[in-house]
């Protein structure tokens, strides 16, 4: 097959273009350059040469395709716009359904591609003619958390060479086949996000204010340097009046961008849901029978937590965080079911 791969300079891309050349397939490199705003140092020329010396050592064709406009677009914009409305939204998300496995791909089959791959710790199976999406091998990688929104045909037309592998084995095999990239370390987090923190890239975009920290009976107790920069959950970032270094923690338990205010609690368990509502639900194959009996996960890397799914509301089997605008993503052992979007 003609399988173009999405390389992002690192390791994990790298591997996978080099088994896929090992097992015989008519492979290409593609770069993807992704929007940046100009505040911020991001080294996206030197991940872009990487992928080049790639390709250059293992004797393949080099591509590179511009979705700075659809990144922008579908990814900055969308989670500015959620941020602002106290939400916080799930950007990788965004970016593996609108860019890698939307855009991308769309280009690489104008291209000439039979299939795309893609570095992700995933694993397609195929099970008595239908596509399943299942965790990767290696539990510590596993990234279907983040992929919730293929579907099966995207599986169909898509290719996870590592995703049976753990860390440790790619690594090896970056070594074995002598990859320029071998001893790179891994990225964290969104390039465009580079050294500052999310606080500052968002005060670029979103007019933020300090405004009143509320305790549960409505006084105020503190400040805060603005509503939309909070989650449930949180317990820093804001200052409470009590300045004793003995005193309890607080955490965030409510959040009102439309008053500038955030709500806390000396409890973390107050931040938590017995249930939420879905919006944006959707199945990797067919629309299971409820009420359904499966695990969730609210947050990436999290223990998955026994639930009841009934049609776009879940019902957790103990008090669970669960912040409004996460992806909630539904398993059934190593399955990936599908997901949604946690309702405010």
């Amino acid at each position: 097959m003609k399988v173009f791969v999405g390389l992002s300079g690192g390791v994990d891309s790298a591997v996978s273009l080099a088994l896929l050349k090992e097992a015989g397939h008519d492979v290409v490199g593609a770069f993807i350059k992704i929007w940046r705003p100009e505040f911020i140092e991001c080294p996206w020329q030197e991940e872009r040469l990487d992928a080049m010396r790639i390709c250059a050592h293992l004797g393949i064709p080099f591509k590179e395709i511009d979705l700075s406009d659809a990144y922008k677009k579908e990814v900055i914009d969308d989670m500015i716009t959620n941020y602002t409305h106290g939400i916080t939204p799930n950007p990788d998300v965004l970016c593996n359904r609108h860019i890698k496995f939307g855009a991308f791909k769309e280009w690489a089959f104008r291209e000439g591609a039979d299939r795309i791959a893609t570095g992700h710790y995933a694993q397609i199976v195929k099970n008595e003619g239908r596509f399943e999406l299942h965790r990767g091998k290696d539990t510590n990688k596993d990234q279907s958390y983040f992929l919730w929104r293929l579907t099966e045909k995207d599986l169909s037309q898509t290719l996870f060479p590592v995703g049976g592998l753990r860390k440790t084995e790619v690594r090896a095999l970056a070594q074995k086949f002598n990859l320029p990239v071998a001893a790179k370390k891994d990225s964290q987090g969104l390039c465009f996000v580079g050294e500052v923190t999310m606080r500052d890239f968002l005060a670029r975009y979103i007019d933020l204010k300090k405004g009143n920290v509320l305790d549960e009976r409505g006084s105020t107790v503190g400040e805060h340097d603005g509503a939309a920069l909070y989650t449930l959950g949180e317990r820093h970032g804001f200052r409470i009046e009590n300045t004793d270094a003995n005193a309890a923690p607080h955490f965030v338990i409510a959040t009102n961008p439309e008053n500038n205010t955030i709500t806390v609690a000396g409890e973390r368990e107050r931040a938590k849901r017995t249930s939420v509502t879905l919006v944006d639900m959707q199945w990797v194959n067919d629309v299971p029978e409820f009420p359904l009996h499966a695990e969730i996960q609210a947050r990436y890397r999290e223990t998955p937590l026994p639930s009841t799914v009934d049609g776009g509301k879940v019902t957790f089997s103990e008090s669970h965080l669960a912040p409004p605008g996460q992806s909630l993503v539904i398993y059934d052992g190593m399955r990936l079911l599908g997901g949604g979007v946690i309702n405010a």
